[in-house]
């Protein structure tokens, strides 16, 4: 299949240039700088990300392109640019005022393939504290801005170009054509990244890994978990064992809802009750990575002791996609690690079982894609994201069964609300958050020193932006209301408006 490939140099925005290429039907991996993959025939073109680094500053990240540049087509964003034309004698220096925001292009070349179908006076976002002042010899201008006079060039007779601003936000008005035009018309790649290729692909590949053994994968009763079934089900029949995991850190009546609701899929499922070791293991623990890494390995062990009783069982199957393995990965400096996952972190290492991981290569609107196309029940495709750790990073502070239970109960008033009201599907993920607040209420006469519970509701495609919804102020009053009213030990509800970046979905 062919491939782009995304050195990323620790831009904000690298997540969102692999976005738009996906939405071209063309695959595409991210690497860091540093840690350049084996070029074959696949890769049709590379592309340099943006940096919060300076390319003037004196450990500014630099990327070896022996056997790219000249020979593959290459595009630098923003950084990448400005390292182009450093590493080839131009001049980049600092501007008196950081450019940020929208800015008006001016083409100059009409002939240069990048540019064809931008418009001049249309809109691009800007986001640099540095400019470049000139070029080097053999560099060509083919776009400006304002006093900007060189904000896209192409270098003669190679296929490398450089553009200073972001094609990959929204705000740049053509920039999935300018994304397109390099993927698509120079690079020549085949609009194949479907999901029916992916499928058949997939399943291959399953097939390949694990040969003959037995497979276990662990269900939550999600989009990715169930995804991941039918995948593995579609490759191996019935050597696909899964197991569900009672950590006791569910939704309230989670474990027999998600139990009852693969019984028509045809899935080999077995319920495991291992609540009480997640919540003595996560007894007095407060720091949030400490508990995702609890929670991890505890999984682990969950499914070891599980497959003990499955002859054959050699592989542990999970439901990581993409930004769970991006969020969790360092590219080696400019770029910092958001989080584990307990999905790819906190795995011991005598681990018993191998892993497979046949969705990691998605992002999670590409999932919902996959699962329509293998025949996923509508419900479960439409069903909210929730982490991993579930409940037990939507407490802050220490986990224990009484906090657990103040959560369950808002959280199931918020979400069947949601439901009721017709507004469930107009949300990309909402929950509660039990926060380490206590606040002075009154209730009827009397003085109240009880919880506080946040309500968090966002939109998004694939979770690695988010923006809060606008909810209603007559239902946050009715879902306020209700929750104070009927969850003992809360008396006061607050709504989070907060996007991502900066905040995060989830609190910890």
């Amino acid at each position: 299949m062919d491939k782009i490939l995304i050195l990323d140099f620790g831009s904000q925005y690298t997540m969102l240039i692999a976005r738009r290429i996906r939405e071209c039907c063309v695959y595409c991996e991210i690497h860091p700088f540093d840690k350049i993959p084996q070029i074959d025939s696949s890769v049709k073109g590379v592309i340099l990300s943006g940096s919060p680094s300076s390319v003037n500053d004196e450990n500014a990240p630099v990327a070896r392109l022996d056997g790219i540049k000249g020979r593959l087509p290459l595009l630098g964003i923003c950084y990448g640019a400005q390292r182009l034309v450093r590493d080839g004698g131009g001049v980049v220096a600092p501007e008196a005022i950081r450019e940020y925001g929208r800015a008006t292009i001016t083409v100059t070349d009409s002939e240069d393939p990048l540019l064809q179908g931008v418009r001049s006076g249309s809109t691009v976002w800007m986001s640099h504290g540095d400019t470049m002042v000139s070029l080097p010899k053999g560099f060509s201008v083919s776009a400006s801005s304002g006093d900007i006079p060189n904000i896209a060039y192409k270098i003669d007779g190679e296929p490398t170009w450089g553009i200073q601003f972001h094609p990959e936000v929204h705000h740049t008005e053509d920039g999935a054509r300018l994304i397109s035009n390099f993927v698509i018309g120079i690079c020549g790649c085949k609009a194949d990244w479907t999901p029916e290729n992916f499928i058949t692909e997939t399943v291959k590949d399953i097939r390949a890994k694990v040969g003959g053994d037995d497979v276990i994968l662990g269900l939550s009763g999600g989009v990715d978990s169930s995804v991941a079934a039918l995948l593995l089900k579609k490759a191996i029949g019935g050597r696909l064992h899964c197991i569900f995991v009672n950590s006791g850190l569910l939704r309230k009546n989670e474990y027999e809802k998600v139990l009852a609701s693969y019984e028509g899929m045809g899935l080999n499922v077995t319920g495991v009750d291992a609540s009480e070791k997640f919540l003595a293991d996560l007894r007095g623990v407060e720091e949030p990575e400490q508990k995702r890494k609890i929670i991890g390995r505890d999984y682990v062990e969950a499914f070891n002791e599980a497959a003990k009783s499955i002859d054959g069982a050699k592989w542990l199957a999970q439901g990581t996609i993409y930004p769970d393995v991006i969020e969790s990965s360092s590219v080696g400096g400019p770029s910092r690690t958001i989080k584990s996952h307990h999905n790819v972190g906190g795995l011991p290492e005598d681990m018993k079982l191998g892993i497979v991981e046949p969705l990691r290569l998605l992002f999670k609107d590409e999932v919902r894609r996959v699962g329509k196309a293998i025949g996923l029940d509508p419900a479960i495709l439409g069903r909210h994201p929730f982490p991993g750790p579930g409940l037990g990073i939507r407490v802050l502070g220490e986990v224990t069964e009484e906090k657990l239970r103040i959560l369950r109960d808002a959280d199931d008033i918020f979400i069947t609300l949601l439901r009721e009201r017709g507004l469930y599907d107009k949300v990309w993920q909402a929950g509660v958050m039990l926060l380490p607040v206590r606040s002075v209420g009154v209730m009827g006469d009397d003085r109240t020193y009880e919880n506080c519970v946040a309500l968090r509701a966002v939109t998004s495609v694939d979770g690695m932006t988010a923006d809060w919804v606008r909810l209603p102020y007559d239902f946050l009053a009715e879902v306020s209301s209700e929750i104070i009213g009927r969850v003992r030990g809360v008396n006061r509800v607050v709504y989070d408006i907060s996007s991502k970046p900066p905040a995060t979905i989830e609190w910890e």
